[in-house]
């Protein structure tokens, strides 16, 4: 009798640790689209082939082929982005990784007019990963928006090889803002850096007509460090600069000249 009473009870507990368990995973799908930005660098261009994309959920993962050429990120940038899947159907509830797996060919580099290979380490393999730590509600459609640091992302070795270890950054655009910017002079061909507490968060070369931008960015107030690579200005360091949520800040930085 007791055997019997001690079966229903185990029963019952596990029957109830089972329903608290569906109640906290939820049930359905969710449409995800990935879109990628990029910031500028001093490259003609970069040629990115990706094969698939490896979406990781607590469900387990799903893999996308992507049906594009390869593209020269380098054209996306200053807030235009690239689609590299759209509205695929995955399982609702935490969402934890996205991989990239690159093709065998089609990754270059294109150097004072010159196309070079571009070695992608694992990239075929293994791929390079971006963790993700956000909810998929069933049936509401979801954005995971990108940003590839070109500029980071690149590498030389001795023998002059060009090599890709990816440097990306996910960007949550519910709940950030964004900071637009300009140097003065653009001659001055700056890297811009923006910091937080001694940590580079993110980092760029403005464009030829002195631009930058820095979508992405969770509310706080940040500095901002200009570095020109023509050696007749100064660095500076713009400080407090404050970002909220849904909001652009436009900053406008002034150059002096060496003294």
């Amino acid at each position: 009798m007791r055997t019997n009473l001690f079966l229903i009870i185990l029963v019952g507990l596990i029957g109830l640790t089972s329903s608290c368990q569906n109640e906290d995973s939820p049930r359905g799908t969710t449409p995800i689209s990935i879109k990628m930005t990029d910031a500028p660098a001093f490259y003609d261009a970069i040629f990115l082939n990706i094969k698939e994309i490896e979406i990781r959920t607590e469900s387990g993962k799903e893999i996308v082929e992507v049906k594009l050429p390869p593209f020269n990120i380098l054209d996306y940038n200053m807030g235009e982005y690239i689609y590299l899947v759209e509205d695929f159907e995955v399982p609702s509830g935490r969402l934890e990784e996205v991989r990239f797996i690159l093709h065998e060919q089609g990754n270059t580099i294109i150097v004072d007019g010159e196309e070079l290979a571009l070695t992608t380490p694992s990239g075929q393999s293994s791929g390079w990963k971006i963790k993700v730590q956000d909810r998929l509600a069933p049936g509401v459609a979801y954005t995971l928006a990108l940003d590839f640091d070109a500029a980071r992302s690149i590498h030389t070795t001795g023998s002059g090889k060009y090599m890709l270890h990816p440097v990306v950054r996910a960007i949550p655009e519910a709940l950030s803002g964004s900071i637009s910017g300009e140097v003065i002079p653009a001659e001055s061909n700056s890297f811009v850096y923006l910091l937080s507490e001694q940590d580079t968060l993110a980092g760029t070369l403005v464009n030829a007509e002195g631009r930058f931008y820095f979508p992405g960015i969770q509310e706080g107030i940040y500095d901002i460090a200009v570095d020109p690579t023509e050696p007749m200005f100064d660095p500076v360091l713009e400080e407090g600069v404050i970002v909220e949520n849904a909001k652009k800040t436009e900053v406008v930085i002034d150059l002096l000249l060496e003294r």
